[in-house]
């Protein structure tokens, strides 16, 4: 039943100074006027619990908002991204801040910061704009605090509809540039497959970021803007105008190309070698006009790699890399509790390759020194048939020639990469240029005397199928408790899942959505399923369906809970680090 706002403050007027568990008699739907109404979904059952679930929808009729500015999924994604930006500063200006103890008097929409993601902060559609929104419901104690209660929903919210969610208060033309830069971003990812590049990285990109603890960029006037070697310089054609960060205006965009292959980011320490290398993890997602980064575009199958000590293994054929363990140990169906840094980054690598990664991300600074090469006087002392580990030097190249999987390596200690590259490009202070010519004269000039020592041919890694049962999100009395932690921590069921290492998830709501879709994952696994198969059911259901597939709360259509999307990489990742999941390798 649709109730008027005079109802909602009939409501409040009566439950003012009863116990806090009283709100729950404000739930339900309000007509805010003609045009615009208020959801409560969820009521908070404690001024310190999670705050309260509303939403905030506004018909097109009455919002107005262009049709062309959401008409793809691109550009939804994008445009509702603008939106709940928007709508957060909304809430800085409207609201009245804090009202009574805890969490009394907050308003909170989930926006991000330089990633532009997929959210259910935002639902747009051609019927109407939905600002999904958490709201601290104002108590003194545990006593409802009525008149505050209504100036958050009867004044405040309304304000932040009006300020937010209807065209004519927003910023038209920042909205536009805003979704042409987005959707810029996306036609230059589907242009790389068929340029066979593995990334781009527009000329006058600002890479480096104002700080250790900030994601924003490094203030132009202390950075040096990224300049392509002519070498690499590839140019590709816009749908829209681009905005450079000096300001220049171009629909044809020139930058630096990273070939697929085997490419080295070479130089001196201090020098932008990772710099370089985070930028392109990072451009696997969309990034905000003026962010710097935002023309540093990478395949969405690429996945960084680390050593990972103390990290679970469970059944991961790493036998390409480590093999011949003391005592005739096979490693085809490798487990471990509490894994080295040579064999997490093996299981690391197979496991990436197993869910469909077609390029790795690596830096020596994050690699086990023992998994990346072994130098002629080492193989000298420690005979071969006393080392079990086959160097990622002996199969970097192989990975490109037989499996199709690019590498990307910061490597600033070991020449004999040289040998396996097919690209290098050498950074000195933060410029980059193409030394793949004098790496390749010096390999021939002074050739390692290095063997190689890969014993066999490397095959497509042996598939998985998880078992449902041992991936439980039950604690208590609960049938299902999951909780994320900011970006490094999942809380599931009666274990924590360890994500500190996995460094391509750059948003908590990410986290919790990841969460989420574990569960939705054992849906899909019938003891058939590979992990790969399984994780291809669960994106096609959040296709169908989208995030709201993962919310807890109520029924479809109310409130989800804060997510946002995730990729398919990290969902297997937190999988794999759960200390309980089993598995049986596919014959």
């Amino acid at each position: 039943m649709i109730r008027g706002m005079d109802d909602l403050l009939t409501t409040l007027r009566r439950i003012d100074g009863r116990g806090y568990g009283a709100y729950k008699d404000i739930a339900g739907s309000y007509e805010v006027e003609p045009g615009v109404m208020l959801y409560v979904d969820h009521v908070q059952g404690d001024p310190f619990a999670a705050p309260s679930k509303v939403r905030l929808r506004v018909d097109q009729q009455t919002a107005a908002l262009p049709a062309a500015l959401f008409a793809t999924r691109t550009r939804n994604i994008a445009l509702a991204d603008f939106i709940a930006r928007q709508v957060r500063q909304a809430i800085i200006t409207e609201s009245g801040g804090r009202r009574g103890s805890g969490k009394s008097g907050l308003i909170r929409i989930d926006a991000g910061q330089q990633e532009v993601l997929e959210r259910t902060a935002v639902r747009l559609t051609d019927a109407f704009v939905e600002a999904r929104l958490e709201v601290g419901l104002p108590a003194a104690g545990r006593k409802v605090l009525g008149r505050e209660a209504a100036a958050v929903l009867c004044e405040d919210l309304p304000a932040v509809a009006t300020a937010a969610l209807r065209w004519e208060s927003l910023p038209g033309e920042e909205a536009e540039a805003f979704v042409a830069c987005v959707e810029n971003q996306a036609h230059i990812r589907e242009q790389l497959g068929a340029m066979k590049l593995v990334a781009f990285v527009a000329d006058g990109s600002i890479l480096p970021r104002e700080s250790g603890a900030s994601d924003r960029p490094l203030p132009s006037e202390q950075a040096i803007a990224f300049k392509s070697p002519e070498a690499k310089r590839v140019s590709i054609t816009l749908p829209n105008e681009a905005v450079l960060p000096n300001g220049q205006r171009t629909r044809a965009l020139s930058g630096m190309g990273i070939g697929e292959g085997v490419t080295l980011i070479v130089g001196g320490g201090y020098h932008g070698k990772s710099t370089l290398l985070e930028a392109l993890q990072r451009g696997v997602y969309f990034h905000v006009p003026g962010d710097g980064r935002e023309y540093v575009v990478t395949r969405p199958e690429a996945v960084k790699i680390r050593a990972e000590d103390g990290r679970r293994v469970e059944r991961v054929d790493i036998a390409a890399f480590i093999s011949d363990l003391p005592g005739g140990r096979s490693t085809a169906a490798f487990q471990s509790e509490d894994a080295s840094g040579s064999t997490s980054q093996a299981a690391n690598i197979v496991e990436a390759i197993e869910i469909g990664a077609t390029t790795l991300l690596l830096d020596e600074d994050t690699s086990a020194t023992n998994f990346m090469v072994r130098d002629a006087r080492m193989q000298q002392l420690v005979h071969k048939e006393h080392e079990p580990i086959t160097p990622f030097v002996d199969r970097v190249r192989e990975l490109y020639q037989r499996l199709g999987v690019s590498t990307v390596l910061v490597m600033g200690g070991s020449g004999d990469y040289f040998d396996a590259a097919d690209s290098v490009i050498l950074m000195r202070e933060y410029e980059p240029s193409d030394v793949t010519d004098e790496a390749k004269q010096i390999a021939a000039r002074m050739p390692s005397a290095r063997v190689a020592e890969a014993a066999a041919a490397l095959n497509e890694p042996t598939a998985r199928i998880p078992i449902a049962t041992s991936l439980s999100a039950a604690k208590g009395k609960r049938a299902v408790k999951i909780q994320g932690r900011g970006v490094e921590q999942i809380a599931f069921g009666e274990h924590e899942i360890d994500l500190r290492q996995v460094e391509q998830i750059v948003d908590p709501s990410q986290t919790r959505a990841i969460g989420s879709a574990i569960h939705l994952a054992t849906q899909f696994m019938d003891g058939q399923r590979t992990l790969a198969e399984v994780l291809q059911q669960v994106q096609r259901r959040l296709a169908e369906q989208g995030l709201e597939a993962l919310g807890p709360f109520g029924e479809a259509g109310e409130h989800p809970g804060n997510f946002a999307q995730p990729r398919r990489a990290e969902i297997a990742a937190a999988i794999n680090r759960l200390r309980t999941l089993q598995v049986k390798q596919r014959a």
